[in-house]
């Protein structure tokens, strides 16, 4: 359950990996969409980063995703702290981390998704995996649901 008491609170909702360069990017941008398309830009936040994160994100990733029609060409990888994940309701790993409950506290939400590195896969595989990443978040966001569902139309 959420670490929210305060329904003034934003949900904070992390995606992480090791590198930030696939997986997690992947995660977050179907993540800002589902927020957009529940209308939850004030109600929820999300967060991205790696342990180690790369130069750039990997370019067969940038390609399927671009194919479902987002652009993370420009997107760069960043290192997320201890810190902004025990700020965090939800941190997603892609099942490539060491963290544990532990190491964020009982109050975060830590889901491993035990997802495949697209790194250096061929395009089908990759599109497998951000297909599977999208229903993830959708199943997410739907668990979360953080109102009513009348306190919201689903439309930005």
């Amino acid at each position: 359950m959420s670490s929210n008491t305060e329904a003034d609170d934003p949900i904070r909702i992390a995606f992480m990996c090791v590198q930030n360069a696939g997986r997690s990017q992947m995660s977050t941008a179907f993540a800002e969409r589902e927020r957009e398309r529940r209308g939850l830009e004030d109600r929820v936040e999300i967060l991205t980063g790696g342990t180690h994160p790369a130069d750039h994100v990997h370019d067969e990733v940038v390609d399927v995703m671009d194919e479902a029609g987002f652009d993370l060409s420009d997107r760069t990888p960043r290192e997320i702290t201890l810190d902004e994940l025990r700020s965090c309701d939800y941190v997603a790993t892609m099942g490539c981390s060491t963290l544990d409950v532990g190491d964020v506290g009982e109050a975060v939400d830590v889901r491993d998704w035990a997802l495949e590195d697209p790194d250096s896969q061929d395009l089908e595989r990759v599109r497998e995996t951000r297909d599977e990443i999208e229903r993830r978040v959708k199943d997410l966001f739907d668990e979360m649901c953080v109102l009513d569902p009348n306190d919201y139309s689903g439309e930005a």
